[in-house]
């Protein structure tokens, strides 16, 4: 039986060097995880809060036979840079846009969960439509919503730091299960320690904690309401039983998007 490696022990190269299945590059300085797989138009995947590229394990393979499929790792996730940047979706959108421009990438197809869904919409918002060809939006933090209750446990002072610090899985798989996955059979102890292993690298928990406590994941009533004058081929994907953006938010947000279509999945 191997020990348990404890949270925000590891420094991230030698992390990195151990588990990271894709290629890096410098943006602005700081480090960008990326996987690039396939042929074809390019398609990006941005993964949502708590996860990284293993977000889209299930969907990679099965669009890199059609895309040229670029995976990355927002700051702060994955086997991106840990260092203390002023987190929100100013600063994930512009990742995105350097990111575009390094891979000199003329118009794509983007599609982001959740948080990675904001940030597609606050890049469209600032930076405009122009190299957005299609867009899906999966259950995007967008519209005013209740935080769930992980999260308002979480940015609690010094509770966050307890909880998330435990030497065990136990967090984790619970918010896993409370939050993002409904079929608790699929969280197994190989899922779960595939998902969450980014966050034994340094610095990772107080990131994703002042995450929560900046509270922006909700605030883009006016970007999604320019986005949707701009005409991009946007689809809404929502599922059923989501415990942390129900269907009527996600529905909400393909009725402020002129010409989307919207697809809930059982």
């Amino acid at each position: 039986m191997t020990s348990f490696v404890p949270w925000d022990s590891q420094p991230l190269a030698e992390w990195a060097q151990q588990h990271a299945r894709g290629k890096f590059i410098g943006l602005d300085g700081h480090q960008t995880h990326y996987i690039e797989k396939g042929e074809g138009e390019p398609v990006i995947l941005i993964h949502g809060f708590f996860y990284d590229t293993h977000m889209w394990d299930d969907n990679i393979d099965a669009l890199a036979e059609h895309f040229k499929v670029y995976v990355i790792d927002l700051w702060g996730f994955g086997y991106s840079t840990r260092e203390n940047l002023d987190v929100g979706y100013p600063l994930y959108s512009r990742q995105l846009s350097l990111f575009l421009d390094a891979m000199k990438i003329e118009k794509a197809n983007l599609i982001g969960q959740s948080m990675g869904g904001g940030t597609i919409v606050h890049y469209a918002a600032n930076y405009g439509p122009e190299q957005l060809k299609k867009v899906v939006l999966v259950e995007p933090s967008i519209l005013p919503n209740k935080v769930p209750a992980m999260g308002q446990i979480s940015i609690l002072p010094g509770v966050g730091e307890f909880l998330f610090g435990m030497n065990s899985n136990f967090m984790r798989k619970m918010t896993l299960g409370n939050t993002f996955i409904y079929k608790k059979e699929l969280l197994t102890p190989a899922y779960v320690e595939k998902v969450t292993r980014f966050q034994k690298v340094e610095n990772s928990t107080r990131i994703m904690l002042r995450i929560l406590r900046k509270k922006f994941f909700f605030t883009l009533e006016n970007e999604v309401r320019q986005f949707g004058e701009m005409e991009v081929p946007t689809l809404v994907v929502a599922g059923q039983q989501s415990a942390g953006i129900s269907p009527e938010l996600s529905r909400q947000v393909h009725q402020i998007i002129k010409g989307s279509q919207f697809k809930v999945y059982d």
